[in-house]
């Protein structure tokens, strides 16, 4: 069971973690609630990790596993930015959660994984998606919103190709 859960659930954490993001900047999420999913997605992906080491030793998923572990740093700062509070930690957070996936994604269908354009069309999503919402502040926030939908749709792309490819 715990391995069909690592092996499905990011293509409903990546989707859902992306939702969640654009409604705390809509507001509609209470800072003590991002806080809490800040402790529980570090948690995961420490869990994720652990679990995973071995079978993440070479190739993409070594990739991987490093974007895990980087992304548990960027998780923290998140948390770290909402304690503090600091807006430096919060956008380092979600742009460093834009970027290493889009790396990753663009790694992989570089490997020839299948279907490749799934991962590049997924990695290009979320670099531009990172590219419009660093713009937000200065074109207007519905850009922001627009580069979180990017990121969105380019990441769950993304891992849906990777579990479907399972």
């Amino acid at each position: 069971m715990f391995r069909r859960l690592r092996e499905n659930g990011p293509a409903v954490l990546v989707p859902l973690a992306w939702s969640f993001v654009t409604a705390a900047h809509l507001d509609a999420v209470a800072t003590r609630t991002l806080l809490i999913a800040h402790v529980v997605m570090a948690t995961l992906l420490l869990a994720f990790a652990a679990l995973s080491w071995t079978d993440m030793r070479s190739g993409a998923l070594l990739v991987w596993r490093r974007i895990i572990l980087a992304g548990f740093v960027f998780t923290v700062a998140g948390a770290a930015g909402l304690v503090l509070p600091s807006e430096r930690l919060l956008w380092t957070a979600v742009v460093g959660w834009m970027l290493l996936p889009a790396a990753g994604l663009w790694d992989t269908g570089r490997r020839g994984a299948r279907p490749a354009r799934a991962y590049f069309v997924g990695g290009a999503c979320s670099a531009l998606g990172a590219v419009v919402y660093v713009l937000g502040p200065v074109v207007g926030s519905a850009a922001t919103l627009a580069g979180l939908a990017l990121v969105g749709v380019g990441q769950t792309l993304g891992i849906a190709a990777a579990v479907a490819a399972d």
